[in-house]
């Protein structure tokens, strides 16, 4: 033993002298993985750490077989990709709090038009940390020139040290991690399980499936998706809500980045959001109601919206997977012959809504051509004048049909990042204290992107209140279904609301966390506070109802739906109002779910408790086993074009 320690010992310490470029390039992107995880999730797993090891030291290896004059070259190129590795998914998590995969290429076209949004709210100078090795690798090649030689029996043994010490990451638990790895439905997780470099390669693998979907795969997802139809079949919901708006118009307010903590919001004693609030105190409420969104963001809730299916894995729907057969809310309301039209300002093609529109049943769609671009703020043409010309729009429509209507009508102006929000909205996010018999006037949250973002929603209330108070005097309120909801949250910082609800106007600054007052704000309260409204109102309404069972986009389809007596037999969300609260379950596409008493984080593997009592494991093992069903029945319609088999 004591003889093999001694060898072992003595194979370093050639390597070491042999081999320093190959030393180096190992170490220092090992150390590059490290750093990511830890600025990002803030994560510090032995797992991943013996991943990442393993990982790197096989790439070494390999370099022992590169010929001397093209070794620095392979040095140079490997690293330029783990270190590009890196830095785009460290700004990505910034953004997404998730990674990056390569199925997004094809939505990077994108990135133009929301630059200013990457560079306010992602970019950090911590991104280009990573660089740091270039620099150093420069120099370990400039000092060691060529010395380095071909040695295969070194590289056996290093191949196999890499292979030992991915092995031992293997077997260290948890051990359901490697369904993670497979399904992939959980980054994050994946990242603090395995390290970035694995994730990345199983990325780019599940990023291929899609092409062999159909050869291999498609028969055993149509045979798993059949059987849940089976055992879980329903029919349409009969209960009071039942087509009770059938016949109606409707006009559905897609409203950009709506977060439910503005509602009811107030600073110096005005509301942020007062004609919001009147359509929320007297109608339809969903409190509880949170967008189930991925990278697709405002295209992910149209699609689960419209089709109550759950967000695609990999990419978009609109974009990766829009020639797929959909039933949606719109074509279902077409063929009972209404016309059915979208609305928005931006250009046709941004996020493929010129083509995916058509496939989802719109007879038309009016985009940026369609307006006067008269008044810009943020990425486009401003929601004011955006709705003071679809109203016209919409009534010259109302006449020339024969049937009702349904309209989408996509706001802009609420998108990240809001730099300009005190050109177009004078709301003031200052707080006023009265100091020894003094009222002194503190900036608070003035000139901070939560304020920023606060005055930007205020605007858009004036924008929709308008638009309300226009429909009415041209008469095209009567007899139409006003829906609103949120499409997502605004990706706003946790610190932001940290300093939000611990502030200290007396002393201008943010009270601690050792200090009387302090409000705790935590991951999971960060997360939470992400719900967004979901509103259904009509003039006629007489008495405002309040439902706070938790709800998802999800379930909008088989909610709202009913009312408008339509029904989606292949959506996997919930009639809210056929439900008790305790049943209402909010399943993201990660794996995480809410119920009335837990958010369960998939990434932790953590259940946080939303309401008083105990939870047990049953509890959430039943729950957790119904989110991987939906989120696999959802990706297995998505990725193999199931319907299609189905009808």
């Amino acid at each position: 033993m004591k003889l093999k320690m001694k060898e072992i010992i003595t194979f370093f310490k050639k390597i070491k002298n042999d081999y320093p470029v190959m030393i180096f390039f190992t170490i220092s992107n090992f150390i590059n993985a490290l750093l990511l995880r830890i600025l990002t999730t803030g994560s510090f797993s032995i797992r991943a750490f013996l991943f990442d090891m393993g990982f790197v030291l096989l790439l070494g290896s390999l370099s022992m077989l590169v010929k001397k004059k093209n070794r620095n070259i392979y040095y140079i190129v490997v690293s330029f990709i783990m270190v590009a590795c890196c830095i785009i998914n460290s700004i990505y998590y910034n953004y997404y709090n998730s990674f990056v995969s390569i199925s997004l290429l094809a939505t990077s076209v994108f990135v133009k038009d929301v630059g200013d949004a990457v560079v306010d709210f992602a970019l950090k100078a911590s991104d280009w940390i990573y660089l740091w090795e270039f620099i150093g690798l420069y120099i370990v090649i400039k000092k060691n020139k060529n010395k380095e030689k071909i040695d295969k029996n070194k590289f056996l043994k290093t191949f196999i040290l890499s292979l030992i010490i991915v092995g031992i990451g293997c077997v260290m638990p948890p051990y359901n991690s490697f369904s993670r790895l497979i399904k992939l439905w959980n980054r994050v997780s994946v990242v603090n399980s395995f390290g970035v470099y694995i994730y990345q390669i199983d990325d780019i693998v599940q990023s291929l499936k899609p092409t062999f979907n159909n050869i291999f795969g498609h028969d055993k997802a149509l045979k798993e998706v059949s059987e849940y139809y089976e055992e879980n079949r329903t029919v349409q919901s009969v209960n009071d809500y039942t087509g009770i708006f059938e016949g109606k118009n409707v006009i559905v307010i897609h409203a950009e980045s709506l977060q439910t903590f503005t509602l009811g919001l107030s600073f110096n004693d005005e509301e942020v959001t007062p004609n919001l609030n009147k359509l929320a105190n007297s109608g339809m409420y969903f409190s509880n109601f949170y967008a189930q969104v991925g990278v697709g963001t405002s295209s992910d809730s149209e699609f689960t919206y419209a089709t109550s299916l759950l967000p695609a894995n990999s990419g978009t729907v609109f974009v990766n997977y829009y020639n797929n057969k959909f039933v949606t809310m719109q074509n279902m309301l077409n063929d009972k012959g209404y016309y059915v039209f979208s609305m928005h300002g931006n250009v046709g093609d941004f996020w493929n809504r010129d083509t995916m529109h058509i496939n989802m049943g719109y007879d038309k769609f009016y985009s940026k051509s369609s307006f006067v671009i008269d008044e810009e703020y943020g990425l486009g043409l401003s929601d004011k004048s955006f709705f003071r010309q679809a109203v016209p729009m919409i009534k010259d429509i109302k006449n020339n049909i024969t049937g009702p209507f349904y309209g989408t009508l996509i706001t802009l102006t609420n998108h990240t990042p809001w730099r300009d929000a005190s050109l177009y909205s004078d709301y003031d996010v200052s707080m006023t204290v009265d100091i020894d018999g003094e009222e002194v006037v503190r900036d608070y949250l003035e000139g901070t992107s939560l304020g920023n973002y606060i005055k930007s929603v205020n605007y858009m209330d004036q924008a929709i209140g308008q638009f309300i108070t226009d429909m009415d005097e041209e008469g095209l309120l009567d007899d139409t279904v006003i829906v609103i909801y949120g499409d997502h949250d605004a990706r706003l910082g946790q610190k932001q609301f940290e300093y939000m609800y611990n502030y200290d106007p007396i002393n201008d600054r943010e009270l601690q966390s050792w200090e009387p007052g302090y409000v705790e704000f935590n991951d999971y309260d960060y997360e939470l506070i992400k719900k967004v409204p979901f509103i259904i109102w009509t003039k006629d309404m007489q008495e405002g109802k309040e439902i706070d069972t938790p709800m998802g986009m999800i379930d909008v389809g088989a909610t709202l739906g009913n009312m408008l007596g339509v029904y989606n037999k292949y959506g996997l969300g919930k009639d809210i109002m056929n439900i008790d609260k305790s049943e209402g379950i909010i399943v993201f596409k990660d794996g995480s779910y809410i119920t009335d008493k837990i958010y369960y984080s998939a990434k932790n593997s953590e259940a946080y408790a939303i309401s008083p009592g105990i939870i047990s494991e049953d509890y959430i093992k039943k729950n957790s086993e119904y989110a991987d069903k939906i989120i696999s029945v959802s990706y297995n319609l998505i990725t193999y074009d199931l319907i299609r088999d189905l009808e």
